[in-house]
């Protein structure tokens, strides 16, 4: 076998294997599963491979079981419960703010979503310091709203059904920061999510409403269902300002236009630094998901100018997937940056491939892991 081919198939395998149990906090019984592997035993660095493969599945696993998690089980403080409790056992370094502290931050954008729901809002912060001797390190911010109606533009009940899931991007940060830790990879990784519902509430936000943000810019709002957006934006701003980031890469289930353009199989990407960008697309060959580059145009960028405020939540003629990323931009505050949406791949039914199951895969995970294990070997590389 190739160097990698090895894993592939035993992960593969694994997540094969998986199956939604009823819904619960507590750690899954341990299964032994034997695996019978032509070849293996000639194939260098087995043992190596197979353990790597066994971790990174076991990370998609997770991230499906908190996908998969009813939203009345699943809300913003559970969810930091969960991922502290988790993290802590890799040994990544946990914070979570509460809505008091974010205030004392001008986490506006954020708090605007959530504020307003019976379930307050949490900002979830992980760190990794794999590489202490290296000043880089990337930020992986992810979308965790964890209950999704779509506010005073409340979603047809058609699109009900999927609104738990809406903190898919949250859980592939975080399950493949875990990975990270657990294979022990040089490189130094901060993970942030703003955690929030986005239900109807006397307080909620309303479209035409001018918002504030931790960065000072001022948002208009044109559509309260685009709501993930203006809580990455804070995080962004977080993750450089006060983590410290000198990149950044972002991924939600953001847009329903991604899908109409890709279906359920390809995710959108978009990105404005070249050598970040390959090292991504490598690190989608090993994982073989599928990703597809989109454009940044100056025109595009103007279509979220606002009229009343410095940018609009949502474009005024199309392009919704790039212009909801270029949001995103906005806040990135020149450092290199990234943005997958991944709203047609989180979640499947039927599933497209033979390792998916119904429901949540896990998207981004395998990704990410392998992404950053690349972006910090590159930079241990420049600096020497």
């Amino acid at each position: 076998m190739g160097k990698g081919s090895l894993r592939a198939v035993a992960e593969s395998a694994l997540l094969a294997l998986y199956r939604l149990p009823g819904w619960h906090f507590e750690e899954k019984a341990r299964r032994e599963t034997a695996l019978f592997i032509k070849g293996a035993e000639e194939t260098a660095n087995a043992q190596e491979q197979l353990e790597e493969a066994r971790r990174l599945a076991e990370q998609v696993c997770r991230a499906r079981d908190l996908v998969n998690a009813p939203s009345n089980l699943l809300y913003p403080q559970t969810m930091a419960e969960e991922m502290v409790r988790f993290g802590q056992k890799v040994g990544l370094s946990m914070s979570v703010l509460d809505e008091k502290q974010a205030a004392e931050l001008g986490m506006e954008a954020f708090l605007t979503v959530g504020k307003d729901a019976a379930q307050p809002p949490r900002l979830i912060v992980a760190r990794y310091d794999g590489d202490p001797e290296s000043s880089e390190r990337i930020a992986l911010v992810g979308k965790g709203i964890t209950c999704d109606t779509g506010g005073y533009c409340l979603k047809p009940a058609s699109s009900m059904g999927g609104i738990k899931g809406d903190m898919a991007g949250a859980a592939a940060v975080f399950c493949a920061l875990c990975a990270i830790a657990e294979n022990g990879a040089r490189v130094n990784a901060t993970v942030v999510i703003p955690a929030a519902e986005n239900r109807i509430a006397p307080g909620s936000f309303l479209p035409g409403d001018v918002i504030g943000s931790m960065s000072g810019k001022k948002i208009e709002i044109g559509n309260t269902d685009a709501e993930g957006r203006l809580v990455l934006a804070d995080a962004v701003t977080y993750a450089i300002r006060r983590e410290h980031a000198t990149a950044v890469l972002d991924i939600a289930t953001l847009t329903g236009a991604v899908v109409s353009m890709f279906g359920f199989t390809t995710a959108g990407l978009l990105c404005d630094d070249e050598e970040m960008c390959a090292d991504f697309l490598r690190a989608a060959e090993l994982s073989d998901e599928q990703y597809w580059r989109l454009p940044i145009f100056p025109e595009y960028e103007r279509m979220i100018d606002g009229k009343l405020s410095d940018v609009s939540n949502v474009s005024t003629d199309g392009c919704g997937t790039i212009t909801a990323g270029l949001f995103i931009r906005r806040f990135a505050e020149g450092l290199p940056w990234m943005h997958l949406d991944i709203a047609g791949t989180a979640w499947t039914d039927p599933p497209r491939w033979e390792y998916q199951s119904k429901g949540a895969t896990g998207a981004g995970v395998t990704t990410i892991y392998h992404f950053c294990r690349r972006w910090g070997e590159a930079h241990r590389n420049s600096a020497q």
